[in-house]
């Protein structure tokens, strides 16, 4: 399966979230998201522009791989997500086992994020309101979809990005933006 998402900073979040709700989106209460960012012992994911994740929210976690970034427009990429165990000790568990075959860990992401669905133009779409401490609030859409459905995904979202006024797009991850605050502090 294939995520293809596209993210923007939010400067109006009253406006904007008002916009929202006009087309239907009924936001979920905000969940405290925990991601730990693994460096790959024999590749750079920077080059390759893949990721490891591992999510954790309250006592769920997931480990997620993303694969490059194959489209200029949107974030369109493989995303394989595994389960795990719930409770702290699966978290710790995973988090040595990839430390042990070698991946290091590179930094903590932290979030709160609420979350909602919206039908546009017939499509499912997946909204996510994230405030992401010292970046600030931003909103991302994203459908999955199969390779055959990447284009029109693609396109939908980006009509929907379109009749929000929403132009200025941001295809650094947060992982990426952290990273580059840090370097510059």
């Amino acid at each position: 399966m294939f995520e293809v998402e596209l993210k923007f900073a939010v400067v109006d979040a009253d406006g904007l979230r008002a916009q929202l709700e006009q087309l239907g989106t009924k936001w979920s209460p905000p969940v405290f998201q925990c991601d730990q960012y693994f460096a790959h012992p024999a590749r750079d994911f920077v080059t390759t522009d893949e990721a490891l994740r591992l999510r954790s929210v309250d006592d769920e976690h997931i480990l997620t791989y993303k694969g490059p970034v194959l489209d200029r427009l949107t974030k369109t990429r493989r995303e394989i997500e595994t389960p795990l165990a719930t409770g702290p000790d699966a978290v710790r568990s995973c988090h040595e086992t990839l430390v042990l075959l070698g991946f290091r860990p590179v930094r903590r992401v932290e979030k709160w994020r609420r979350s909602a669905a919206l039908s546009w133009q017939k499509t499912a779409i997946t909204c996510a309101w994230d405030e992401v401490p010292p970046l600030g609030v931003f909103v991302e859409f994203e459908i999955v979809t199969d390779d055959a459905g990447r284009t029109a995904a693609a396109d939908t979202i980006l009509a929907l990005a379109a009749s929000l006024g929403l132009t200025q797009s941001e295809r650094r991850s947060y992982l990426k933006m952290l990273i580059e605050r840090d370097q510059h502090t």
